[in-house]
């Protein structure tokens, strides 16, 4: 038996399997941003909230807006913590305050600062604002993918920052090969 902990998922994607038995994970792709043996920390990167925009997050905070960011969507980056927002991010942009360097390619800003500078027209060259995030406990995160619940995939830019976020679910998959018409939910054991 291997260590879980072993499995480090920081900056990969879960990619959601059918019949996770989770409806608020239904064909989500998340990025996953911290991992750890306290647990693991994402953001889903595929679900546009349909009833907002940057636009009107900007105004509730008294920001000015550049009108080529106005109607920037935002996404529900999960069910935990749902009005704290989230900048996943191209890794040139730095913030003033605190910017979380994933690898390479992500980093992931919290602070206020970065839509002070997207509102600007300064912010990251790629970016996708997220309220919310999705959580898990120790081992909680292991335990849903020994039992078929996710897919770990390789996180890459285009993907995750120029495809449309209906198609990433299967875009995910097929970075691996896997045809989403072919996708079981059970488990198999040999």
């Amino acid at each position: 038996m291997h260590d879980p902990i072993s499995l480090d998922l920081t900056g990969k994607l879960l990619v959601a399997m059918p019949g996770m038995g989770d409806p608020r994970f239904d064909r989500s792709v998340i990025f996953v941003c911290a991992h750890s043996e306290e647990g693991a920390m994402g953001l889903i990167v595929n679900k546009p909230a349909s009833d907002v925009d940057l636009g009107a997050v900007l105004e509730q905070l008294d920001i000015e807006v550049d009108p080529e960011s106005r109607h920037m969507p935002i996404h529900i980056g999960g069910p935990v913590e749902t009005s704290r927002g989230f900048v996943l991010h191209s890794t040139e942009y730095q913030s003033r305050l605190k910017t979380l360097e994933i690898s390479e390619n992500f980093g992931m800003t919290a602070t206020l600062d970065v839509l002070e500078d997207i509102a600007a027209g300064d912010g990251p060259r790629a970016a996708l604002i997220m309220l919310g995030y999705a959580g898990w406990g120790a081992g909680q995160l292991e335990g849903e993918i020994s039992r078929n619940g996710w897919l770990t995939v390789d996180a890459g830019a285009e993907l995750i920052f120029s495809t449309d976020d209906d198609a990433k679910w299967a875009a995910a998959l097929g970075t691996l090969g896997v045809d989403p018409l072919g996708l079981s939910g059970m488990a198999g054991r040999a």
